[in-house]
């Protein structure tokens, strides 16, 4: 590694340690809101069924059981924001989720 490339990373991790200590730093700071994602029971079932999954196979894709996909199917649980997010690209995207599953 050169020594600018070496000082320009040194510099960084300066204004970052700054930064996080509540001190004036030279840097550009950039926040993302997401708009959190509500999905009802008919819904999630909607997109497995669209997928083709069966409950089993969908359950093993967002890494949950099918116990608790069955619930969130039928309405008696809620998914957390991280499955909901998978959820929701699988509405939006299913042929990026379908060209994973071949």
């Amino acid at each position: 590694m050169n020594n600018k490339l070496f000082n320009e990373m040194i510099s960084g991790f300066v204004e970052a340690k700054k930064y996080r200590a509540g001190k004036k730093a030279k840097m550009l700071v950039s926040r993302v809101a997401f708009k959190p994602v509500l999905m009802r029971p008919a819904e999630i079932r909607r997109i497995r069924t669209r997928l083709r999954f069966s409950q089993p196979e969908f359950a093993e894709f967002l890494c949950t059981r099918v116990g608790t996909l069955r619930s969130w199917e039928q309405g008696s649980r809620k998914p957390q924001s991280s499955a909901l997010r998978l959820l929701a690209i699988a509405k939006e995207k299913p042929a990026l989720l379908l060209q994973r599953r071949a």
